[in-house]
């Protein structure tokens, strides 16, 4: 076979003819593999953040997906050796992954989530909210032992937050809504294959639009927050989401704001939302001062996630409702 080298932004990359060269000889194991991966990932400059922040969580992730090898592989068996097959699939990653900029979720088509496995494709965002912990926990201490009956995934995109909720809080009737029909596609899937389709509905619908009249215990949401210039300074990796997932005007509070102002008369009487807006945290902290959110401490700390009850937005309803004309224009 050929050498198939081609040269990119001044570095040069090796193609997937490469496992037949001495050089692939030279690598035999789990790790081995592993650490070169990494090793060419940092040299070629990508970007990490969809799943893991580093190339070598990354490269063990394409690894072992090759290898049809659990994501919790023991470390006893990074010595294993792989056969010339095994290499070759292996290396078609690597050799994908820096050449599409594609990030490892959609390579593998697969992501976890709340300690679960979900399906993951451009249809929707990959899954990566830290949300996931609070759902493992069943919305404690934030929850403070009140029923959750019902609860809803608002902008669910491929269900992960509706489907995981489902899970693990399995008296729960969850809707989950999108304005996107292929990532509703997608949701649908992921509930066909966590077996929770009896007990999760998804819905098309811009915001709340389509839910009139529906009452919920909890509403939870990972709406689009990115401001319009982090959007156009993102790395490659990812343009390969879908934009209408991220982008959210100025201060990415576009649809926050609406949804602050619409949630209470779709909340129960003690009911309490539960929201993420990453960085637009101080932008939202600066336009309503007044609204005691209650910023959520995570494991590695602040994320940018806060909890509000019903009844502190009826209380600042005017004020949230004026902001929010603002950006619907009147």
């Amino acid at each position: 076979m050929g050498s198939a080298k081609w040269q990119k932004e001044g570095v040069e990359y090796i193609g997937p003819d490469v496992y037949d060269r001495p050089m692939s000889d030279e690598l035999k194991t789990i790790i081995d593999f592993i650490r070169y991966g990494a090793s060419r990932f940092a040299a070629a400059g990508l970007t990490f953040g969809h799943g893991h922040d580093n190339a070598l969580d990354e490269a063990t992730q394409l690894v072992l997906h090759a290898l049809h090898l659990p994501h919790d592989l023991k470390p006893a068996y990074g010595a294993a050796r792989l056969v010339a097959d095994e290499k070759k699939a292996v290396l078609d990653l690597f050799e994908r992954r820096i050449r599409e900029r594609k990030p490892a979720c959609y390579l593998t088509g697969e992501a976890w989530f709340a300690e679960l496995l979900f399906k993951c494709d451009e249809r929707a965002l990959v899954p990566r909210s830290p949300i996931a912990e609070l759902i493992v926990e069943g919305y404690e201490p934030w929850r403070n032992g009140r029923p959750l009956n019902r609860v809803l995934d608002l902008c669910t995109g491929g269900g992960c937050i509706a489907i995981a909720s489902a899970h693990y809080l399995p008296d729960a009737l969850v809707d989950g809504v999108d304005i996107s029909p292929k990532a509703l596609s997608l949701a649908n899937e992921n509930a066909e294959r966590l077996l929770v389709g009896d007990r999760v509905r998804f819905v098309e619908s811009n915001l709340f639009a389509g839910l009139e009249g529906e009452v919920y215990d909890l509403i939870v949401t990972n709406p689009p927050y990115v401001t319009h210039a982090e959007v156009d300074a993102l790395p490659d990796e990812y343009r390969h989401e879908p934009e209408n997932g991220l982008r959210a005007g100025h201060d990415g509070l576009d649809l926050v704001l609406q949804i602050l102002a619409e949630a209470p008369k779709h909340l129960s009487e003690d009911g309490f939302l539960i929201c993420e807006v990453g960085e637009s945290e101080r932008a939202l902290v600066e336009l309503l001062p007044q609204v005691p959110f209650n910023w959520i401490e995570f494991k590695v700390g602040q994320m940018g996630i806060f909890q509000v009850e019903r009844e502190d937005l009826l209380t600042w309803h005017i004020e949230i409702e004026a902001l929010a004309a603002e950006r619907r224009g009147g």
